[in-house]
């Protein structure tokens, strides 16, 4: 380990070294691209962890809407026609496939394919 190394683990926050773990989690899934490195209009896989996971109505369409985090940055979910997924909840770790488009400033996903990962001990 590095100098530099050394002083990014002792000094880094709480925040950055989830950010880390995640990161190498997400880097060891085959396939898989950076959050940061998603380009707009392009198929893409992406792994990490569910954040936050919510009902919203969109134009009247039942909405489940998630943020997935992998270290690197944010990507939003939306499964239109749903009010429910089994499984997909908070903490869930997932590896996601389909097209990213931004929407209002962010990387988003509609309708994706998607893959339950093992949680921690299973």
């Amino acid at each position: 380990m590095s100098l530099r190394q050394a002083l990014h683990t002792v000094l880094a926050s709480q925040e950055e070294i989830a950010a880390d773990e995640e990161r190498l989690e997400a880097s060891q899934q085959t396939g898989c691209s950076a959050v940061a490195d998603l380009a707009n209009r392009k198929r893409a896989h992406v792994s990490g962890v569910l954040r936050s996971v919510i009902l919203r109505p969109r134009e009247g369409v039942p909405t489940v809407e998630a943020e997935l985090y992998d270290g690197s940055g944010s990507l939003d979910l939306v499964w239109l026609g749903r009010r429910r997924i089994a499984g997909i909840e908070p903490g869930r770790r997932v590896r996601v496939e389909g097209l990213v488009c931004e929407i209002a400033g962010r990387r988003t996903m509609f309708n994706p394919r998607y893959e339950l990962r093992p949680r921690a001990g299973e």
